[in-house]
């Protein structure tokens, strides 16, 4: 029988020590914030989740979610909040509450914070041992600022010129705390 993981607290919120199954709330979790980015929350600790990545990413208005890439395992992304564009395979998509994006291996995408209020997207994405993930210019990621100036299979290159994360809390007032309508 698996063991519960043990929850850590931390500067930024609680985070997983050690395998093992666990409850957290994306509010009590530890995030990430970056100035160009957004805020991201990974629910992982150590060691990371073997399988199965899994975020809630928020973006306010203009802010890409990272660079226009494509990745070699299955990528899917529900929007719970607010409203972005998807910018996927050279083309733009306006996303609202409950649209779901399934993005095949090779697919390439981004989203933008759009609207008037924070954009929450929960993603998750398929691990392979030889998954791979390839950023590759694109003039129309490029007008969104979500666009690397050479091709590379490097995060490290790809975000090279951005100042780093930071840990932070949870952006307090942005998660919906309850289903619309209820």
């Amino acid at each position: 029988m698996p063991p519960e993981a043990r929850l850590e607290q931390t500067d930024a919120g609680l985070r997983p020590t050690g395998a093992g199954w666990f409850v957290l709330n994306a509010e009590d979790a530890a995030w990430r914030s970056h100035e160009l980015f957004g805020a991201t929350c990974a629910f992982e600790g150590e060691p990371e989740f073997p399988q199965l990545g899994f975020r809630v990413k928020v973006l306010w208005p203009g802010q890409p979610n990272g660079m226009y890439h494509s990745e070699s395992d299955q990528e899917d992304f529900l929007v719970v909040a607010g409203e972005c564009l998807l910018l996927i395979e050279g083309e733009e998509r306006r996303l609202k509450p409950w649209d779901f994006v399934h993005c095949p291996s090779g697919t390439e995408h981004i989203f933008v914070g759009s609207g008037t209020e924070p954009c929450v997207i929960v993603m998750a994405g398929a691990r392979t041992p030889d998954g791979t993930i390839r950023y590759a210019p694109s003039e129309l990621a490029r007008a969104h600022g979500a666009s690397v100036e050479e091709e590379t299979g490097l995060p490290s290159e790809a975000y090279a010129r951005f100042p780093p994360w930071e840990p932070r809390p949870a952006p307090r007032g942005v998660l919906p705390s309850t289903p619309p309508g209820a």
